[in-house]
């Protein structure tokens, strides 16, 4: 990316990488049909060491008596599940049998960056025919899951569930668990997805506007204020429907790497308290996720333990984890139902007392629409010393509009599930287990923004940071920390699609009012029009991505890196 770096991945590639020789396992034939679902991967323990072999390969992939090519981790999608303990160290071996470098990014998990898994900024990638080992020790617990970050693998299956259990008793009481991945999956070519948004807004959209649409504003509205509305939206060159980039147009919705047709189920007994493990592992969509007769316990976020909050729907972000406890006192098929944020489609499960129950699927809910108006009173409006100040208004082709008064949403469900009559979960009601005392009591030692813009028509997207006395926007051009600084970061989304920001190697600290009991996760979903604050303890040198994990964001310009130094 720079020469600096250049020399950096020369360096690591004499020591990090292995030669190619031969594989050492054989998990599958690479023409023959993957495996589907969430399988306990092989280990080998030893002095205090966890040893996983993994095979990265392309396969058939079957989904609704269609075959596809996907990439597997160990011939199954998802890859199989990783089993650590807090403390112990990770040797997690990477044999590349693709004909392109590929990589493993492990989500969330603090490490040594050359370690993180990302080609270009922390290694150069693993080559055909070539393998890398990580290795890191274990410095946290809780839910999280590994991707590529080599291209567009990730769209194709390259993606698995990862826990990591706790040194100390959990502190979440639970008879038994299961890791439920979501995920999206498309037949057409990643690239072919790609430029069909280069080329045409909306391609995948299939909810637009009519005008007999436009004829109900005016008798809800007025045709003035219904006319001012329509010419807003014309001038960013998007639709109030456009919720999701692609859509149930092209992908299929899976659970564990199961159709609804193929009715993923858990088991239970009677009584028992059932802890499921979200992870959010699509390429694009969001999912909103609830389980009618049952209220769902939230103990866990981004792999950090959170207060419990009895909640009926949670959304769940790309990329983000949820960890809920249900206990069913009825005999009866209960649904795991996680529906699309812009109702394009669905994916079910079922939470049973015996195999070959088959839950119902809930009534379907009809898209929805997003609103100029974002401003709403209360709890979001007093997160504190929030305010850009810096907001650069020349953002020049990467901007279809400008924010001019950005604010808190933090007790906003998000479009779609604003005025719920039942409890949806919001950033509000997160409150970390454990206080931070000590990080709540310091002034941060910079305030940094960070400003998120998006051209729809040109598919552009950028993440603008003031450093020295520029503005910076493209993915090559560095941000720079200092080792042990703590740094608050001002985000602000001027566009009109929610982004999921993940940082690596670094934990971002939530200020939504709970002060010392602030939560802190991996990955922060920012909603249209919305500024939202976090805090950054600088505690690990090196380079750290941070991006948008909306796939196709990410690949056409949001996201940059930070050298801590």
């Amino acid at each position: 990316m720079i020469s600096r770096r250049e020399f950096l991945m020369a360096t690591l590639s004499a020591g990090a990488l292995y030669g190619s020789g031969a594989l050492s396992r054989v998990f599958a034939s690479g023409s023959s049909p993957a495996g589907k679902g969430i399988e306990l991967a092989e280990v080998i323990r030893r002095g205090g060491r966890a040893r996983y072999e993994f095979v990265v390969r392309r396969q058939p992939v079957g989904f609704d008596g269609r075959m596809g090519k996907g990439i597997t981790l160990n011939g199954s999608l998802p890859g199989p599940l990783l089993r650590l303990q807090e403390g112990e160290e990770a040797e997690l071996v990477i044999y590349n049998e693709l004909e392109e470098v590929t990589s493993i990014h492990w989500h969330g998990i603090l490490l040594p960056y050359e370690m993180d898994g990302v080609p270009g900024v922390t290694f150069p990638g693993i080559k055909p025919g070539e393998k890398f080992t990580a290795r890191f020790r274990l410095k946290q617990s809780g839910t999280y899951w590994y991707h590529s970050h080599a291209g567009l693998q990730e769209q194709l299956g390259h993606y698995g569930p990862m826990i990591v259990d706790p040194a100390d008793p959990d502190p979440v009481p639970y008879d038994r668990e299961y890791v439920v991945v979501l995920s999206d999956w498309t037949f057409e070519d990643p690239e072919w997805v790609m430029s069909r948004l280069k080329k045409e807004e909306g391609y995948f959209n299939y909810n637009k506007r009519t005008v007999f649409d436009f004829f109900e504003d005016v008798r809800r509205a007025g045709f003035l204020k219904a006319l001012r509305e329509r010419m807003m939206w014309g001038r960013m060159r998007m639709s109030p429907r456009d919720i999701a980039d692609v859509t149930g147009a092209t992908y299929i919705f899976l659970m564990n790497g199961h159709t609804t047709e193929e009715n993923w189920t858990a088991l239970f007994r009677l009584g028992e308290r059932v802890r499921l493990r979200f992870i959010n592992a699509s390429a694009m969509t969001y999912y909103d996720v609830r389980m009618p007769g049952l209220r769902m316990k939230v103990v866990q976020a981004d792999g950090q333990n959170v207060q419990p909050v009895e909640v009926d729907e949670l959304r769940i972000a790309v990329a983000e984890t949820y960890d809920v406890v249900v206990q069913p006192t009825d005999p009866v098929a209960y649904p795991i139902f996680a529906e699309a944020m812009d109702r394009s489609g669905f994916v079910r499960g079922t939470l049973a007392p015996e195999e070959g129950m088959v839950a119902p699927i809930p009534p379907r809910r009809k898209p929805q629409e997003r609103k100029m108006a974002f401003h709403r009173k209360g709890h979001g409006d007093t997160c504190g010393a929030c305010d850009p100040q810096l907001v650069p208004y020349d953002f020049g082709p990467t901007a279809a509009m400008v924010v001019r008064n950005p604010v808190c949403r933090l007790e906003d469900p998000g479009v779609g599930l604003q005025g719920a009559e039942h409890r949806v979960l919001t950033y509000a009601d997160l409150k970390s287990y454990e206080p931070w005392r000590e990080l709540f009591r310091r002034e941060p030692d910079r305030v940094m923004e960070i400003h998120l813009t998006g051209n729809m028509e040109r598919f552009l997207w950028r993440m603008w940071a003031k450093e020295g006395n520029r503005w910076t926007s493209e993915p090559t051009e560095l941000i720079r920390w200092r080792y042990g600084e703590l740094v608050r970061m001002i985000w602000v989304n001027h566009t009109m699609m929610d982004h999921p920001i993940h940082l690596h190697g670094l934990w971002m600290y939530l200020r939504n009012g709970s002060g010392e009991f602030n939560p802190r996760k991996h990955t922060l979903n920012i909603k249209p029009g919305e500024k939202l604050c976090v805090d950054v303890l600088v505690d690990a040198p090196g380079y750290w991505a941070f991006h948008c994990h909306l796939f196709y964001h990410m690949h056409a310009g949001m996201i940059r890196v930070v050298e801590v130094t």
